[in-house]
């Protein structure tokens, strides 16, 4: 299976916003629709804005492993073609017990080309502003090929809503999410030689 997404290197990036909560009453879909409002007044890349709830995949059920790239369940190569369709993503991500979400790291879990020679980026959210489950995910983007970017934007329960209901972000964070995506952009085009013939 191939994740070449691109037929040329003068192709707008894709990057996709993948909101790695799936629970009711969620925090992260205000977040997620934030970093996708002010992705989308660039114009060096198209966004995408990638729910989980869309893509409801089961625990890990796949015989093969990932690595090898032979898919059996149709939701999983759904996915796949999602996620491989991409040139670098944004994970918008919660912080459980000091890691990311179990949704979120078993979708990442199902595929594995589809995610190498990518840029990413992390809008991490909680009590301590997610930076917990951020530094998890480091780890895993490193297995994958993945080449996470530094700059990173941290969204506190405390202080960027509203009793813990309204999401009014600090001003700070729109500089801290376009410093982020500038990186994520520049290691995405960066990587589109590895990916594209």
């Amino acid at each position: 299976m191939s994740n070449h997404v691109a037929s040329d290197h003068s192709a707008p990036l894709k990057v996709a916003i993948i909101l790695g909560s799936t629970r009711p009453g969620r925090r992260g879909e205000p977040v997620a629709k934030w970093v996708l409002e002010h992705a989308q007044k660039r114009t060096d890349a198209k966004f995408e804005l990638l729910d989980l709830q869309d893509y409801p995949l089961p625990h890990l059920d796949e015989p093969i492993p990932p690595s090898a790239g032979k898919y059996a369940g149709e939701h999983t190569k759904k996915w796949a073609a999602k996620i491989g369709s991409f040139d670098a993503f944004v994970f918008v991500t919660p912080e459980y017990n000091h890691g990311t979400s179990g949704v979120l790291k078993n979708a990442i879990d199902f595929v594995y080309q589809e995610w190498n020679n990518k840029s990413a980026g992390f809008v991490g959210y909680g009590a301590m502003g997610g930076i917990l489950a951020v530094e998890s995910l480091r780890l895993v983007m490193g297995e994958l090929q993945v080449a996470d970017v530094r700059a990173q934007v941290p969204i506190s329960l405390f202080t960027d809503f509203v009793d813990f209901q309204e999401f009014k972000p600090a001003a700070m964070k729109e500089a801290l999410l376009t410093t982020m995506l500038d990186q994520v952009i520049a290691w995405g085009r960066a990587l589109r030689a590895l990916r594209v013939p």
